[in-house]
């Protein structure tokens, strides 16, 4: 990857990329990418232009060589001069000549579901740093991806893209993987909101729903939907089992409960406290010789072993997966196993009967990974087409799962569109 790009960076080749929003992972990525030859952050999208210009600005692009502009003839014609441009205009990310690929650090579903409609429409690579559209809609915008001969990818550096790069390499070896996941570096608060999470978010530099949706555990169920749809791997329970653990017992807790451990099956995806910031796979083998060898290597006595990586640098990886888009047209981590799991919507406090909901992060719902076939049967909505329209048809107690009746979902969102779409042509 450095040779290749070196080599395009020397004859004035390089990738270029459009990035929308510069938020927390959108600006770690512009910074991250100002420092690699041969790859470009050329147009960055946000609906505040101040921030990302400011954006450029803090990865020590002078302002000279940024231009703001909402014109796409301008987008293109100061790209072509090699300068930096800045809009407010999400729909111009996929339409702008010499942009090879689109990154959505947005995490909002809808934009995530048109986003991708348009890169991909454009033939453009999309690479996705939004796994709450990718738990929804990733199977069907991959197969349109696949149609339009371009690459739809979730990131590297995220926990998804970390699992993936473990599971393709013990795959890739020949043994048999049992279980994936990912560690949760606290506990899940089913009651947490905007308000509780207020100063610590400030804290943290967050919007404050970002992080609620990290603390109530929504953005961990996604994350192991995301995972699931891309192996085929299911919850064991639903919600997981979010046992607490070090590294070393994770072979002890991840077996069958008739060999002493959880598991009511293998191939299962979950979440693990005590192991964050990682990602963890357990996997075996049935040749004698191999385990002598493990055991040599000092992976442990058997029958099972862990792989484990440490860290995740989120977009800081992401330019890893916009150069295996661009230059070898492989994604990362994409939902290729079509609607494995989804991440379901559950009442965060007492709704009552014409009440308006409102989103992930938010104060009336969180969600909860649960196998699609069983999601299917129970009609469980899945919780990224919840949104400020969504209207409460009758009263929902707090904990109760929400199924399609008792809400009127609106319909006129990309996301939802694409949703039915998919349960039509995949399941």
């Amino acid at each position: 990857m450095n040779k290749k790009l070196n080599q395009m960076a020397k004859e004035n080749k390089p990738i270029k990329v459009a990035i929308v929003g510069a938020g927390k992972m959108g600006k770690g990525l512009i910074n991250q990418m100002s420092r690699i030859n041969g790859m470009e952050p050329s147009l960055v999208i946000n609906r505040n232009g101040e921030k990302g210009i400011k954006a450029l600005i803090s990865a020590g692009i002078p302002r000279e060589e940024i231009v703001f502009t909402n014109s796409l003839k301008e987008i293109d014609f100061q790209l072509e001069k090699g300068k930096y441009v800045v809009t407010e205009y999400m729909d111009l990310a996929a339409k702008a000549n010499g942009i090879q690929a689109v990154v959505d650090a947005t995490g909002v579903p809808e934009v995530g579901a048109k986003l991708s409609l348009d890169a991909i429409n454009n033939k453009k690579h999309i690479v996705m740093l939004n796994v709450e559209a990718d738990s929804v809609v990733g199977p069907i915008l991959h197969k349109y991806a696949e149609e339009a001969g371009v690459i739809y990818t979730g990131t590297a550096g995220d926990e998804p893209g970390a699992v993936m790069e473990l599971y393709d390499f013990a795959v890739g070896l020949g043994f048999d993987v049992l279980a994936i996941g990912k560690g949760k570096n606290n506990p899940i608060n089913l009651d947490a909101n905007p308000d509780t999470v207020y100063e610590e978010a400030l804290r943290k530099e967050l919007n404050p729903h970002m992080l609620t949706g990290f603390i109530d555990g929504t953005n961990t169920m996604i994350e192991m939907t995301c995972m699931a749809n891309a192996t085929g791997f299911i919850p064991d329970i639903r919600g997981g089992h979010g046992v607490e653990s070090n590294i070393d017992n994770l072979t002890n807790i991840f077996k069958l409960k008739e060999e002493g451990g959880i598991l009511n099956k293998y191939k299962i995806v979950d979440y693990v406290r005590g192991i964050a910031p990682g990602v963890f796979l357990i996997f075996t083998t049935n040749l004698e010789e191999i385990h002598n060898q493990l055991e040599y290597l000092n992976m442990g006595s058997g029958p099972n072993y862990v792989l484990y990586r440490p860290y995740h640098l989120t977009s800081l990886e992401t330019p890893n997966t916009i150069y295996e888009a661009c230059v070898n047209n492989r994604a990362t981590i994409a939902p290729e196993r079509g609607v494995v799991a989804d991440t379901v919507t559950v009442a965060k406090k007492d709704l009552k009967a014409g009440e308006r909901l409102d989103h992930i992060g938010g104060y009336t719902v969180y969600g909860s990974i649960e196998d699609h076939v069983v999601a299917k049967d129970k009609n469980l909505v899945p919780i990224g087409l919840i949104d400020k329209n969504t209207k409460v048809l009758r009263n929902i107690k707090k904990g109760e799962f929400i199924t399609y009746d008792m809400v009127e979902l609106d319909t006129s969102t990309e996301i939802y569109k694409l949703r039915k779409i998919q349960e039509e042509k995949i399941g």
